[in-house]
């Protein structure tokens, strides 16, 4: 008789828009907050990874269509960017995946839903960037393909206290998800 998978090989880590210059109106308010995401995020990627949770980014393309995410990475760490150093220290390891998103939505003309059906997903955690707009747009989709919907409410990042605030309780309200700190979460 075949042992049931562990809870943990059906979820994912999906982590929004983190790769980012935060060169944007509204960038220098998001600022504060990506910093301490980028402080709150890295144990529970470790934790995710540790147990074989697949890590996955979504992350803008920045309307250039002919990047790929290395470039990205390139374009977000350039000397005088103002998110340099929240993504240097958020940075995909090997073994993680990615894949870029012209729109809002990690599900919008992107290649999640096949990625997300090969690796046998049912939930998924969910962090980044921004709260209230992109990570809200994602869950909305994710919870239109009915995945269950965890999102780590340090993890996540917003112009102001009131749309984090805001777009988390629709996220449980309307969506269903679960809202967590990062420690919470054990992968």
């Amino acid at each position: 008789m075949r042992k049931a998978a562990p809870a943990s090989q059906h979820t994912a880590l999906l982590i929004i828009d983190v790769i980012n210059d935060l060169e944007f109106p509204g960038g220098e308010k998001v600022l504060p907050w990506a910093e301490k995401m980028a402080a709150k995020l890295p144990p529970v990627m470790r934790r995710a990874r540790a147990a074989g949770v697949p890590v996955i980014y979504a992350n803008d393309n920045f309307g250039n269509w002919r990047s790929n995410f290395t470039e990205v990475v390139k374009h977000c760490t350039r000397r005088g960017a103002r998110g340099r150093e929240v993504t240097r220290r958020l940075v995909p390891q090997r073994g993680d995946y990615f894949i870029l998103k012209p729109k809002h939505s990690a599900f919008f003309a992107t290649s999640l839903v096949p990625l997300l059906e090969f690796l046998k997903i049912r939930k998924l955690v969910m962090a980044g960037m921004a709260t209230n707009l992109c990570v809200l747009f994602s869950a909305h989709d994710a919870h239109m393909h009915e995945y269950a919907i965890t999102v780590l409410s340090d993890c996540c990042a917003a112009e102001s206290d009131g749309d984090h605030d805001v777009a988390l309780d629709q996220l449980q309200r309307f969506l269903g998800a679960r809202i967590c700190r990062g420690e919470q979460w054990k992968g």
